[in-house]
């Protein structure tokens, strides 16, 4: 995609880019900043300094439109030395890398000052940031790189979140769609994933709660950018604009660009996959992924592992270390001769994986995956029914939505403690991947592939965006 130089009738803008210390937000911010910087405008990218030194390389068209700017993480006692992201701490401690992340404030608000961008956009977390920029004279914009659903789910205003005095309280009351959903739907959370958003409107060790930071994020800005289309989801979209008096302008999918290669540097890991691929039947392998902030127990571990081996099918199975891991390697945790009783049809991979290019390999005929929606539009670009095994925050959503659209199975798990064995786990691949059934999966998975991966559509909705950038800096 070649880089376009801004309008003559638009200065360039200065746009400033400030996500949540976790790489699933961290790239999608890239993403989108790249997409910005292609339309020829300058982007400051805010984050720690060990966060940017993990980033990919930027292109080289586009590194002089990017600056990655350090910021000095807080230290907080409870956390260690280099712990700047999620992936560097457990679950139990992300309240504190939370507290560490409110430390950035004088640092963020003296670049703003220093700096004046036209526009600062942000994630969930920096509720305290919308009234300082408003105080500079800066455009504010929430970019939410989840679904519509999940935060009109949270709350049918942005009041809700931050008061919650008459707000949901227990389990129960997020085990059905909210009141103010005026239309049919199936989506809400199972009771074994209903603790997390009642913890979710509590406040924790940072201080406040996650609701509050959202409530006050949303309630400070000007708008709500969002990785979502119409034509995949409209009514969703109408409804969180409804209820939180903002404009939401989705940005497209943003279906990352498939490379024709990996780079030389991650050639050699895509030589024994692709080998390994290349001699496996058509259409029958199911790729297995469950992302990087999953921490999956040792006992889901082996069903998991048993389920695919009851399956009969090929699979492969990208298993890296969880979020905070810090026991033996993945492998070690794997039941008792798997690797050997598999090794014909199966290959367990414990390194970077080069997940594009497995993907849209012809042997590939399902994508078990836990919901991040990374990776559910990953999977659908290239038309792929879906095995949904989702654990937390949006995914267990995602799972009931794309189960609505009938593009693949939700893994059948106990009412009560969400547990789930290797037989619902063989049964669900088999469903979608050799069952009759799986037919209809497949057909509707590449009916949204029309939308999911066409890059035409998808470049439209940067356009319109960025558009919206220009224009809105303009009335200012």
């Amino acid at each position: 995609m070649a880089t376009t130089n801004s309008s003559k009738d638009h200065k360039q803008l200065h746009v400033a880019m400030f996500p949540w210390l976790a790489f699933g937000h961290i790239i999608p911010f890239l993403e989108l900043s790249k997409s910005i910087a292609q339309k020829g405008h300058k982007v400051s990218f805010l984050s720690t300094t060990r966060n940017i030194q993990r980033l990919p390389t930027l292109p080289p068209h586009l590194s002089p439109f990017i600056n990655l700017v350090k910021l000095t993480l807080p230290h907080v006692h409870e956390l260690s030395p280099n712990a700047e992201s999620t992936m560097d701490v457990s679950n139990d401690d992300i309240p504190y890398l939370k507290t560490a992340f409110d430390g950035l404030q004088p640092e963020v608000t003296q670049f703003l000052e220093k700096e004046s961008p036209d526009w600062i956009i942000y994630d969930f977390a920096p509720y305290w940031l919308p009234p300082i920029a408003a105080r500079l004279g800066i455009s504010r914009a929430f970019f939410l790189m989840v679904n519509a659903w999940f935060v009109a789910f949270m709350g049918a205003s942005p009041q809700d979140l931050i008061d919650n005095s008459d707000y949901r309280k227990t389990v129960e009351d997020f085990l059905t769609p909210p009141k103010w959903v005026p239309f049919s739907t199936k989506i809400c959370y199972r009771k074994h994933e209903a603790s997390w958003m009642v913890g979710n409107t509590s406040v924790n060790a940072s201080g406040v709660s996650d609701a509050y930071r959202s409530g006050m994020v949303l309630k400070g800005s000007d708008c709500i950018f969002i990785r979502q289309c119409y034509e995949f989801e409209p009514q969703w979209l109408t409804l969180l604009e409804k209820l939180h008096h903002l404009p939401v302008v989705p940005v497209g999918l943003m279906p990352p660009e498939t490379p024709t290669n990996v780079g030389d540097e991650k050639d050699d890991a895509w030589i024994t996959p692709k080998k390994w691929l290349d001699g496996q039947p058509k259409g029958l392998v199911v790729y297995v992924a469950l992302g990087s902030e999953v921490m999956v127990s040792k006992t889901e571990l082996c069903e998991l592992a048993l389920g695919l081996e009851l399956s009969g099918l090929p699979f492969f199975w990208a298993l890296r270390k969880p979020a905070g891991f810090t026991g033996s390697n993945s492998t070690g945790e794997l039941p008792d001769g798997f690797l050997e009783r598999t090794r014909d049809r199966g290959l367990v991979w414990t390194s970077w994986v080069p997940q594009l290019q497995i993907l849209r390999h012809e042997s590939v005929g399902g994508f078990l995956t836990h919901c991040g929606w990374s990776s559910v539009v990953e999977g659908l670009m290239f038309g792929h029914p879906l095995i949904m095994l989702p654990f937390l925050v949006d995914q267990g959503l995602n799972a009931r939505a794309l189960v609505e659209k009938q593009v693949g199975i939700e893994v059948p798990r106990s009412e009560e403690d969400g547990s789930f064995t290797k037989e619902s786990v063989s049964r669900s691949i088999r469903s979608v991947v050799v069952d009759d059934e799986g037919k209809m999966y497949k057909a509707n998975a590449m009916e949204l592939r029309r939308i999911f991966g066409n890059m035409e559509l998808q470049e439209k909705y940067i356009d319109d965006f960025v558009d919206y950038l220009e224009k809105k800096r303009d009335r200012s």
